[in-house]
């Protein structure tokens, strides 16, 4: 062998030792920290990211109403409710998937907590049958402040939709949230299950009655979180979701009935997100078709569900016909330039469910390219959180906080400047811009376990906090990493049938 196939060898069996070498514990337990980063209101004393102190604790009090708490969603200080509960639907289903894994690694308690940080303030925004309140703050005068949110002089004006101005895309969110909270505190807290129950309920019965988009109703919102994709992904979303929380098959038939016409068995998608559910809505009503006592009806449509859900994880395998997922010639997944790991947080995510669901239900998956066995699914969702960890072109890890090399200049105003217990002294918008936002030096604070937008269609990255669309991190980039970090700590076992089957 000469020099050069040697050192090429050398290279190969140390990315293989390095991809194997991944610690996923402790990436679980770095990434439930991050939650306790991002918490808005009075901090409990068992806080543990402690360079963050008691912040927004008027929110809500110009309209008369206590918002105070919830999560800020990225690293900005707006509270934006859309993003916030698709964030608490998604740790959820982590715990409801992969509940026992994250127990054995001893973050189950930690896990709760950050689900019922965002379900108490939930709680508190919906203070009438038809009143959600949705936004406090407005990101047009946040933006113009560089500032630590114990700081925050920027508005804190709340909104809300109600029966005159409809918001059925984050009322049916929330609504998703609350019922998947539900079913996690079932035995924990069943009281307070069934508060959340009730809760879920109504919103759900809110969006549905009062249609509409919020973005229509919440103007501030538009330029920041608007619902591209309308509202009805979130009111399937939300009945399936409701049916897990309560076995009513009247979720199951609004399911049923509503497909066509809210567009759950037309659209054949290759992204899931905050925006964009219908992957996750099909994947939701695939599970359901291991149930028995469906009706010819529910079933044949189910399946049809099940046909678009395929679509998702053979595009994600890149085993469609033309319509595929592209990837970076590293192999990460790529939908856009802007916050890409969000996407590949929630696909690896979904093809580590799906795979189990496969499994459970003792079938394959055929792709228009071929037929996919079960464990390919789980080694692509290994492989994009592998890539998340650092085996990537660049080596580093896009989870700030884990292993030896990872973003240092985050885009977050909290984490960039000094710590309010370090400093008390006040700093103001312009301030912050000149003294904080523009140096060169790494951030004073780490911002454990964001997962940052990460690197572009060629795998460049950049740690500029400049450079927003790379380096700003949000909550639900983080939340399905939960679930598939505890997975791949503890896999699962499961006994699959000795005859597999594939759906024609």
């Amino acid at each position: 062998m000469n020099c050069r196939w040697r050192i090429r060898a050398v290279v190969f069996v140390f990315l293989l030792v390095a991809a194997s070498a991944f610690d996923y514990k402790d990436a679980l337990s770095k990434s439930l920290l991050y939650f306790e980063a991002q918490r808005s209101g009075r901090l409990p004393y068992n806080q543990r990211v402690t360079w963050r102190s008691h912040s927004g604790l008027i929110d809500g009090l110009q309209q008369g109403v206590d918002l105070v708490g919830g999560y800020y969603d990225a690293g900005d200080h707006v509270k934006f409710g859309l993003p916030m509960a698709f964030t608490v639907t998604l740790l959820s289903w982590s715990v409801i998937e992969y509940g026992e894994q994250i127990a054995a690694a001893g973050e189950y308690g930690h896990a709760l907590e950050a689900i019922k940080w965002g379900t108490d303030y939930f709680i508190k925004a919906h203070t009438e049958r038809e009143v959600l309140w949705v936004e406090v703050g407005d990101g047009d005068t946040d933006h113009y402040c560089w500032q630590r949110s114990e700081d925050m002089t920027t508005s804190r004006k709340a909104y809300k939709i109600d029966s005159e101005h409809p918001g059925s895309d984050v009322a049916g969110e929330t609504a998703a949230a609350m019922a998947a909270a539900a079913v996690v505190f079932r035995r924990e807290n069943p009281r307070y299950a069934e508060i959340l129950l009730r809760h879920a309920r109504e919103l759900f019965e809110f969006a549905d009655r009062r249609r509409g988009r919020y973005d229509g109703s919440v103007g501030e919102a538009r330029r920041y979180y608007p619902s591209w994709s309308g509202y009805e992904d979130e009111l399937l979303w939300a009945a399936l979701w409701m049916h897990r929380a309560t076995g009513r098959e009247e979720y199951v038939d609004y399911v049923v009935e509503k497909a066509e016409e809210f567009g759950g068995t037309g659209w054949a998608m290759t992204e899931f997100s905050w925006d964009v559910k219908f992957a996750g809505v099909q994947i939701l009503a695939s599970k359901l078709l291991i149930e028995g006592n469906l009706s010819k009806k529910q079933r044949g449509v189910l399946e049809q569900y099940r046909s678009k859900a395929e679509h998702y994880i053979c595009a994600c395998l890149n085993k469609n016909n033309g319509s595929n997922v592209h990837r970076t010639p590293g192999g990460m997944l790529f939908v856009r330039e802007w916050n890409n790991m969000q996407y590949v947080a929630n696909a690896a995510f979904l093809l580590s469910v799906y795979s189990d669901h496969l499994s459970e239900a003792g079938r394959g998956l055929r792709c228009p390219r071929g037929v996919v066995a079960v464990d390919d699914l789980a080694r692509e969702a290994k492989a994009q959180v592998d890539y998340i960890l650092g085996s990537n072109p660049s080596g580093i890890s896009y989870l700030v906080g884990y292993g030896p090399k990872y973003p240092t200049k985050v885009h977050h105003r909290g984490a960039s400047i000094v710590s309010y217990k370090r400093s008390k002294g006040f700093i103001g918008c312009m301030q912050g811009y000149y003294n904080w936002y523009a140096r060169r030096d790494p951030n004073p604070n780490i911002i454990i376990g964001a997962l940052v937008g990460g690197p572009d269609l060629k795998d460049r990255f950049e740690d500029d906090r400049r450079n927003y669309m790379q380096t700003e991190a949000c909550t639900y980039n983080t939340a399905p990493l939960v679930g598939i970090f505890a997975k791949l700590h503890q896999p699962i076992i499961r006994r699959v049938s000795n005859s597999t089957t594939f759906s024609s």
